[in-house]
């Protein structure tokens, strides 16, 4: 059998899954909060016997143009379309989602991700040496402080220094005196060598931005995403001498070009399933290495297959340019993969086997919600 007709995509099946929060309770700006997570699975069948897997998984409905049920809906709606395509043949997929289904990325995230899978089962290579080799023995993570009360997030992330995290992300955004609060109560806890980002995620408005900028121009941290726009965004970077990350505006090639022919920022969040994917999201990636942008690669959230693609793209990065990653499968009370990276001292390792290196524990995903076969 040819390596296009074994590679050639003969069904598609999603499953839905909850990720309770092992904390209990994840809350950011606006006062969103989420408990358990809904992601949906999905697994691409070929005729040569493989499948690939890949996952999409909203932080809810509020946080970006995207849902868990319309991730659902919407891969009902593409998968007839990629029934006879060769899934190896990544460019031709990801335009053939494009061409039946307009924008609505996160869509197509899991899809483009199974696909990788195959790709890397069918060489016999991980994922992360076809996107350009695995780099270091590990990469650091962040954890991501839930917002609560100044004293509370201290004391979380005292909590995760303890179990080998350097790297801190509060979530701030809301009233700008406590947020200030918040971001000296943990920079006091910080050691020599550790890293602190307040991550307002769109929330305060830019006068307020500007307030908190000004009340920790001598503390050390960077400032993420403080307004809703790139032009108010942009303001703020004009006056602060703090470092500055953009996530939410990040949403393609174009806006990466634009934040750095602006020089308006020193840090970008890549996330996989804004940009439809791990194909999409390697091209940013080697732009961003061009033009000298480091990056947070991650997602929006997700479990054990969310985290391996993290892994892989992450691990592949320069370590020049990779300013962090995440762990999702560790904040949440349910594994449903074997394979899936696991942290160790608050760093994780992409899997070195064949693609992403997750075999999904079939008893824990149950029945699919969609199945499509050729």
């Amino acid at each position: 059998m040819s390596r296009t007709l074994a590679s050639t995509i003969t069904r598609i099946r999603a499953f839905r899954i909850d990720l309770p929060l092992r904390e209990g309770r994840y809350a950011w700006s606006g006062g969103n909060a989420v408990e358990v997570f809904d992601a949906t699975v999905v697994a691409i069948d070929t005729a040569g016997g493989l499948t690939g897997w890949g996952e999409i998984c909203p932080l809810g409905p509020a946080y970006l143009p995207a849902y868990a049920a319309g991730a659902r809906t919407g891969i009902a709606e593409l998968a007839p379309q990629l029934l006879g395509l060769d899934a190896c043949a990544l460019g031709l997929v990801n335009a053939r989602m494009d061409s039946a289904m307009r924008g609505h990325p996160y869509v197509k995230s899991a899809l483009d991700m199974a696909c990788w899978d195959v790709l890397g089962q069918t060489a016999g290579l991980p994922v992360a040496t076809l996107m350009g080799g695995h780099v270091g023995e590990s990469i650091a993570l962040y954890r991501a402080i839930s917002q609560d009360t100044p004293a509370k997030m201290a004391a979380s992330v005292r909590k995760y220094r303890r179990e080998g995290y350097r790297k801190f992300q509060l979530k701030v955004g809301g009233d700008p005196d406590v947020d200030i609060a918040r971001i000296h109560a943990a920079a006091d806890v910080l050691s020599p060598g550790d890293v602190l980002v307040a991550d307002a995620n769109t929330g305060w408005t830019q006068h307020a931005a500007l307030r908190v900028a000004a009340a920790v121009a001598d503390v050390n941290v960077y400032l993420e995403q403080p307004c809703l726009t790139y032009e108010q965004c942009r303001v703020v970077r004009a006056h602060t001498n703090r470092p500055f990350v953009l996530d939410e505006v990040i949403d393609g090639l174009d806006m990466v070009a634009r934040a750095a022919g602006d020089g308006a920022a020193d840090v970008i969040n890549l996330k996989i399933s804004k940009v439809g994917g791990l194909t999409k999201a390697r091209q940013i990636r080697d732009l961003c290495v061009s033009l000298g942008l480091a990056m947070t690669i991650e997602d929006t959230w997700g479990g054990d297959i969310v985290t391996a693609a993290i892994a892989h793209l992450a691990h592949s990065t320069p370590a020049s340019h990779l300013f962090s990653s995440t762990d999702f499968n560790s904040y949440g009370t349910v594994t449903f993969a074997d394979g899936a990276p696991a942290r160790v001292n608050g760093r994780m390792a992409a899997s070195r086997a064949p693609g992403l290196g997750v075999t999904p524990r079939m008893k824990v995903l149950g029945r699919p919600v969609i199945d499509v076969r050729a």
